[in-house]
């Protein structure tokens, strides 16, 4: 069972959002926004609440690339893999971002510092391939700028 901190944070989330008309992503994303991902434990809490199984609660999270399963590192960088960005390179930066990272999508290094997770458009087209780290959105992205970047958020790190 999650800590009582995190059970009682995501009770009250679910309290103030169950009535909502389709109350489920709304729930699924105030409880990812505060903890940062969706604990297993969320799922029978959140199913009890909306009358709904755990197996669809668990389909709905998922279906849906954002929601993340088990906690993040200090940064998530996301890839580009829409239409524009792919035919503007992605493809490889994908490939090197994975390899210099040494993890695939949907995992963290192993010193907790980066997140890899794919997403599909960033609105970024006219400075395909784009990226963003964290909040802020990083367009026109190779191998050799995606490795500055990484450079510094670690840097960052170390300084604090």
């Amino acid at each position: 069972m999650a800590d009582e901190t995190t059970a009682a944070r995501i009770q009250r989330i679910v309290d103030q959002r169950r009535t909502l008309p389709g109350a489920l992503l709304p729930i699924l994303h105030a409880i990812q926004d505060e903890i940062g991902w969706v604990p297993d434990d969320a799922v029978p809490t959140i199913a009890t609440a909306l009358r709904l199984s755990r197996a669809e609660v668990h389909g709905v999270i998922s279906f849906y690339h954002h929601f993340r399963t088990r906690p993040a590192g200090r940064h998530v960088v996301q890839v580009c893999r829409a239409e524009s960005c792919r035919s503007m390179g992605a493809v490889a930066l994908e490939e090197h971002a994975k390899a210099s990272l040494g993890v695939d999508f949907h995992e963290t290094t192993g010193d907790g510092a980066v997140t890899l997770e794919p997403v599909y458009c960033l609105g970024n087209c006219a400075c395909s391939p784009a990226i963003r780290i964290d909040d802020e959105i990083v367009g026109r992205v190779d191998a050799q700028r995606f490795d500055a970047e990484i450079a510094a958020l670690r840097a960052v790190r170390e300084e604090v």
